[in-house]
């Protein structure tokens, strides 16, 4: 940053007409705090598909691109479940679920594969009854595949409303035992053979929080459970969630987490400065936008395009990638620049007023005036899009606001606030503004106390620790992981955790170059997938077919 006059003086407007619109999607990543909302609430008031692919934001989790087709193989069936499973109250609702029965033999002896729906709508998840991880495993073994749809997602709502009381009853415990109740009683249509556990053997498998749920299980209900394989298994909660950001900065093209981690550093400090403040907000369209925070939490949301990356392009987010390519974008005809260092004079902007920026803020803030601010209505003020203070925008409990259920776990027993790193020295790609605080307020705002039930002032993250925490095991527990996958740091894989051998009855498993649960997804012909994904499937049916050797219905 410097202020110059020169040859390369260019006016805002005057650059903005040189820049390609990218066409991407608007992401939310990893977040869960009040800035998340806002994007879905407009995300959801544009009438277009989400992209979701890389979402671990409030329900979307994960939920992949093709989500909102329907597979008449596959009608859904639903299961009565218990409100309250814990006390005598007599109220229940109907518990989602899908069957792919296309390898079920009666009589056979072959498992249930059951995939838990975790944060998200089970129609989600179908895709993998069809091609994916349910369909691969099921046709290996000879047996019926199933996904079950999470309590308080999408049809297996069993309130009135998203209040705090009514939210009283979605957390692990009851979630849990939703799953157990399941196996235990379910009786299949169109199955006249007795497919419950213990007798007969269910094989529990989960992505990112369903990971988690899946080990949990097996640790659980063991006498239910007789092999469960955590997918990216977020088995680790944590209230501050920074290594989530130095994961994609120390994997990402190193030329794009360079211009990444100057852009941040060189926005934060103008945001200092108590006269270039409002300038540098302008630059993105956002000068009105109040809070400093809020608005860095808003440049945030790209990074959740890595979570997003996914070996089968089909089904994938290209986000960041686009993003990462925008950030060094050329000004036209003087495409050598792209590859000077940060702040070479060549490179840097002269904007109105005299201040002189490095092309990657430039584009930065273009990006960011196309995909996200431009999606605020021209008959509402940036303030009312991207502005978190007012409470009241975070209090409509109706069931449309799908959002609470996923962000009210996070408040209760999971946390996950995407923070900058704790050192102000270390290198980062968030902006230092990112605090525990800001992103937790949410949880205050969204659910005032109830009559029954109040938000704890941090989430209870020891309830989600003591069943295991990084060293959770047992025998046929299956541990995969994805070596670049920015959950890795919360998982058994993490560098906190120790090491631990690879073995049929307790597989552990890290895919090179793997990001979010990259197992769970199959091509129809394992054939034509890329070598490390028909590598991981393999290994997951010798070991799968090696567990079933030694069932017995007794165990």
């Amino acid at each position: 940053m410097r202020v110059a006059s020169s040859s390369l003086f260019l006016t805002l407007s005057a650059f903005v007409s040189l820049v390609v619109n990218s066409n991407a999607a608007l992401v939310t990543g990893n977040r869960v705090g009040a800035q998340a909302v806002n994007l879905w609430r407009l995300d959801n008031a544009i009438a277009r598909p989400k992209d979701t692919s890389h979402s671990l934001f409030v329900q979307d989790l994960d939920a992949i691109q093709h989500s909102t087709e329907k597979f008449e193989e596959f009608p859904e069936q639903y299961f009565r479940q218990p409100l309250d499973h814990f006390s005598n109250t007599s109220e229940t609702f109907g518990q989602r679920y899908w069957i792919n029965t296309r390898h079920y033999t009666p009589g056979a002896g072959g498992p249930v594969i059951v995939l838990d729906g975790g944060e998200t709508s089970g129609e989600d998840r179908i895709p993998f009854l069809d091609t994916g991880i349910v369909e691969i495993l099921a046709r290996a073994t000879g047996g019926v595949g199933v996904v079950l749809e999470h309590r308080y997602y999408g049809s297996s709502i069993p309130v009135s409303n998203f209040s705090t009381d009514n939210l009283r009853w979605l957390n692990n415990e009851q979630s849990a035992a939703d799953s157990a109740n399941f196996m235990a009683n379910v009786k299949f249509p169109g199955i006249e053979e007795d497919l419950t556990a213990p007798n007969t053997p269910w094989i529990y498998y989960g992505g990112s929080y369903a990971g988690a749920r899946a080990a949990h299980m097996r640790v659980l209900y063991p006498e239910l459970v007789y092999g469960a394989i955590a997918s990216s298994g977020v088995t680790h909660a944590q209230l501050a969630m920074w290594e989530y950001s130095e994961i994609i900065r120390k994997a990402a093209d190193p030329t794009c987490a360079g211009h990444l981690e100057k852009s941040i550093e060189t926005i934060d400090f103008l945001l200092g400065v108590p006269h270039l403040r409002t300038a540098i907000k302008a630059l993105f369209g956002l000068a009105d936008l109040e809070h400093d925070d809020d608005f860095m939490a808003l440049l945030e949301n790209p990074l959740g395009g890595w979570q997003g990356k996914v070996w089968d392009p089909k089904v994938g987010s290209t986000e960041f990638d686009t993003f990462c390519d925008y950030l060094n974008k050329p000004v036209i005809g003087r495409n050598h620049t792209a590859n000077l260092p940060y702040n070479h004079e060549q490179r840097m902007i002269e904007l109105p007023g005299g201040l002189a920026l490095d092309l990657s803020v430039i584009n930065y803030a273009n990006y960011m005036k196309e995909n996200y601010v431009s999606q605020c209505a021209d008959d509402t003020t940036v303030e009312e899009c991207f502005g978190t203070y007012n409470d009241s925008n975070f209090q409509d409990v109706s069931l449309d606001q799908t959002w609470r259920a996923w962000t009210f776990q996070v408040c209760t027993q999971w946390g996950y606030f995407s923070t900058a790193p704790p050192d102000p020295k270390q290198p980062r790609i968030v902006s230092r503004l990112m605090t525990l605080e800001y992103q937790s307020r949410i949880c205050r705002q969204a659910y005032p106390p109830g009559k029954y039930f109040t938000v704890p002032e941090w989430p209870n993250i020891t309830s989600v620790n003591a069943l295991g925490d990084f060293t959770i095991a047992a025998d046929r527990l299956a541990i995969i992981d994805g070596e670049v996958d920015p959950w890795r740091p919360y998982t058994p894989h993490s560098e906190y955790a120790p090491d631990r051998p690879d073995t049929l009855l307790r597989p552990f498993k890290l895919i090179p170059n793997g990001v979010h649960h990259y197992d769970e997804y199959g091509l129809r012909d394992l054939e034509d997938e890329p070598a490390e994904i028909r590598k991981i499937h393999g290994e997951m049916i010798v070991f799968v077919l090696e567990w079933l050797k030694t069932f017995k219905a007794s165990h």
